[in-house]
C-alpha cells in the first residue's frame, strides 16, 4: 500500500497507540450473560448462541482512523440462521459504522461474509463474499485500515474491498466520530441464512466463536476530551493491491450493490461512478 504519511498529525485528545494486549485490558463483555467468556489468561474470547440468548462485547477504547485487526473461528457445523458480527460503530441517529459480519450456513455450504460502510447513518453499501477458505477449522485474520482517504476491508492480509473518501463528489464519509469495536453472535434465521429459508437448528445449540490476537495500530481518544484526528494523512491501495483486490472481487464476491439495479430504480449511488 502506498502510505501518504498515514496518521502524521494527531491533534488535541487523541494519542496513537499500538495495543496488543489481553482480552481483559481492551475489551468488556457487554451482554448475554456467561455465554461470553475471556479465557487463557486473556488470550483468547469466546462468544456463545443458545435459544434464550446471543451474546457480545466492545473495546474499552474508541478509534478515529488506524488499522485494526481480529482473528475469528467461525461456528462450525450447521450454523445456519446465526450472525456473527464484527464492526466499528460511533453512537447515535447519524452513526458511522464499518461491518464484517459472517452468515452462517447449512454443514458443507459456505459462509457468506457481509460487509457495509455506513456514514452519517446511511448505509445500503453491501458487498457480500463467499470464502476461499473454511473459516470454521482455524482463525484467521480480518482488518480493516480506516484513514481520511479510504476504508480497506482485508482478509489474512488480502484486500476484498476499498471504499474511498469521495466527499468531492457528494459522498458522506466516516471521519468525525471515533468508533468503538463491537463483535455480537446473535439469531437471525428471518434472513440470514438464504434469505431467511433456512431456519435455525437449535438441536446443535449452543453455537460458539472464538477470537485471539487483537492488534489495533491506530488512534485512540483519550477519556478527557472528543477532539478528531481529521488532519492525518491517508492512504489508499496501490497498483497491487488494486490487483488483489480485483481478483478477489472477480472469484469471490456475490453481491455488489453498485450492481443492482432493481434495488436502485432512481439510479446508483453516485461513489458506483467512481468504483
Amino acid at each position: 500500500m502506498k502510505n501518504i504519511g498515514f496518521l502524521a498529525v494527531v491533534v488535541a485528545t487523541f494519542v496513537v497507540a499500538a495495543t496488543a494486549g489481553s482480552f481483559f485490558q481492551d475489551f468488556e463483555l457487554t451482554w448475554g450473560g456467561g455465554r461470553a467468556k475471556i479465557l487463557e489468561n486473556g488470550n483468547l474470547l469466546t462468544l456463545s448462541l443458545d435459544k434464550a440468548s446471543g451474546s457480545g462485547f466492545r473495546s474499552k477504547n474508541e478509534y478515529l482512523f488506524g488499522k485494526i485487526d481480529m482473528q475469528l473461528k467461525l461456528v462450525p457445523g450447521n450454523s445456519a440462521g446465526t450472525v456473527t458480527a464484527y464492526y466499528l460503530s460511533s453512537l447515535g441517529p447519524t452513526h458511522d459504522e464499518i461491518d464484517f459480519e459472517f452468515l452462517g450456513n447449512l454443514s458443507g455450504d459456505p459462509y457468506t461474509l457481509h460487509t457495509n460502510v455506513f456514514s452519517q447513518g446511511k448505509g445500503n453499501r453491501e458487498q457480500q463474499f463467499h470464502l476461499w477458505f473454511d473459516p470454521t477449522k482455524d482463525f484467521h485474520t480480518y482488518s480493516v485500515q480506516w484513514n481520511p482517504a479510504s476504508i480497506i476491508f482485508s482478509v489474512d492480509g488480502t484486500p476484498i474491498r476499498e471504499f474511498k473518501n469521495l466527499e468531492t463528489k457528494g459522498v458522506p464519509f466516516p471521519k468525525n466520530q471515533p468508533m468503538r469495536i463491537y463483535s455480537s453472535l446473535w439469531d437471525a434465521e428471518d434472513w440470514a441464512t438464504r434469505g431467511g429459508l433456512v431456519k435455525t437448528d437449535w438441536s446443535q445449540a449452543p453455537f460458539t466463536a472464538s477470537y485471539r490476537n487483537f492488534n489495533a495500530e491506530a488512534c485512540v481518544r483519550s477519556s478527557s476530551g472528543s477532539s478528531s484526528c481529521s488532519s492525518s494523512s491517508g492512504q489508499s491501495l496501490d497498483a497491487t493491491g488494486q490487483a488483489k483486490l480485483r481478483l478477489v472481487q472477480k472469484n469471490y464476491m456475490i453481491y455488489n450493490y453498485c450492481t443492482d439495479i432493481r434495488r436502485f430504480p432512481q439510479g446508483l449511488p453516485p461513489e458506483c461512478s467512481f468504483a
